[in-house]
């Protein structure tokens, strides 16, 4: 695709829209626009030629603005004004004017009763190359209009958390595609909700787009998503959809969805109510134990099924015992945990407070063991005001119990 032929040929240059839904009404809240060129009898992707740098910048510019204002004409020519309109900028582009081109055309079509409120101005911090504080300056001026702002293609590219945070954007929209490779699977999955954490934090609204299967869908409703963009639900297209298209599809796949965690969910609340009965009655037996070690030992006899790893902590996070670690089925005392401090651990302190509170354990979220690697999961129980117990469950136990996702 040549650019001197696409300059020449502006008449053939034209928006496509991808419908972006709602988790909460299940309908189309928006539409992305896309860059089309018509090359004979085929309709070709304007996306290489917007990221050619090698394309003079004056190019890209006025390609952009005839997608653009051909869109918003569209747009002001239907009846519906409440879908959000995605529009995608370089940010290296944006900052030659300082974006005063982008808002003159805004506020010409503001005049002609385009709402700003519905425009999603959606960049891409990892292709900028400029002062990231200048550009964080810019699209706070810009929002001064009403004007929303996204980052677009997090997950994509080792995303910068730190320069997003910046930014502060309106919404993140998180690329799924590479969810599909299942060896980078869980590494994967760890990027993307240290991603949706930073979400929540800065008050962003969590966009999933490249959906094009069913559990990619279920990922991003499971893990924060109120915007789903992608093949599976909707191909990109010159037309608008009716904003109920998928209404019944989408109720019906959340409500399958709601049945699959519910199942989950209780499967882990009976584990719990398992190990809080068992280990009550353990606890009973051997409480004549003269010391933790020797309750570890006791412990680990009974628990061999189920667990690698048991050891006793006050409430402030110091080891008062030695690790009791199974290896190659074989227990084994490991003296040198005794006083290591584990508070600095993400919910430690959370759940010593919960337990005492409650006088019950808990049974944590899944994670990776640092020593190990393996995927774990921790049940911890309230020996007494002051210890506690936790029980490092092993994979193939969890595996067993339907437990290991």
């Amino acid at each position: 695709m040549d650019a001197l032929d696409i300059m020449a040929n502006l008449q053939h240059v034209f928006p496509y829209y991808q419908a972006i839904f709602s988790a909460d009404e299940h309908c189309v809240v928006g539409y992305e626009v896309l860059g089309r060129y018509q090359s004979g009898e085929e309709i070709v992707s304007l996306g290489p030629f917007f990221q050619d740098e090698t394309i003079p910048e004056e190019f890209r510019l006025e390609v952009d603005e005839v997608v653009t204002t051909k869109a918003f004409e569209h747009f002001l020519s239907i009846d519906d004004d409440t879908a959000l309109i995605f529009i995608n900028r370089d940010a290296n582009l944006l900052m030659l004017d300082r974006a005063e081109s982008f808002l003159q055309m805004l506020l010409q079509y503001q005049a002609k009763g385009l709402s700003l409120e519905r425009i999603v101005l959606e960049i891409n911090e990892h292709h900028f190359k400029g002062d990231f504080n200048q550009l964080s300056h810019l699209l706070t001026y810009i929002r001064t209009y009403g004007i929303k702002i996204a980052v677009d293609n997090i997950g994509e590219y080792s995303s910068n958390l730190e320069r997003i945070g910046l930014l502060a954007p309106d919404i993140l929209k998180i690329d799924l595609r590479e969810l599909r490779k299942t060896s980078i699977n869980y590494a994967y999955q760890d990027v993307l909700y240290s991603i949706s954490l930073l979400a929540r934090k800065i008050g962003a609204t969590l966009l999933y787009e490249d959906i094009e299967a069913s559990f990619q869908l279920q990922y991003a409703w499971r893990n924060g998503g109120r915007y789903y963009q992608g093949y599976y639900l909707a191909e990109p297209s010159p037309y608008l959809l009716e904003r109920d298209v998928l209404k019944d599809r989408l109720r019906q796949e959340c409500h399958h969805f709601i049945q699959q965690e519910k199942k989950k969910l209780q499967t882990l609340y009976n584990i719990s109510e398992q190990f809080q009965q068992r280990v009550a009655a353990l606890l009973a037996k051997y409480k004549k134990a003269a010391n933790f070690n020797e309750l570890l030992s006791c412990l680990a006899d009974e628990l061999s099924d189920v667990c690698f790893r048991i050891y006793i902590c006050d409430e402030d996070g110091f080891q008062q015992s030695a690790n009791i670690f199974k290896r190659n089925n074989t227990w084994e005392v490991q003296p040198q945990y005794y006083m290591k401090n584990w508070s600095w651990r993400p919910y430690f302190l959370e759940n010593i407070i919960r337990m005492r509170s409650r006088k019950r354990g808990i049974l944590s979220d899944l994670y990776a063991d640092i020593e190990t690697g393996e995927t774990i999961r921790t049940y911890s129980y309230p020996i007494d005001k002051h210890h506690y117990l936790f029980i490092d469950l092993s994979y193939s136990y969890l595996f067993e119990q339907d437990a290991h996702y």
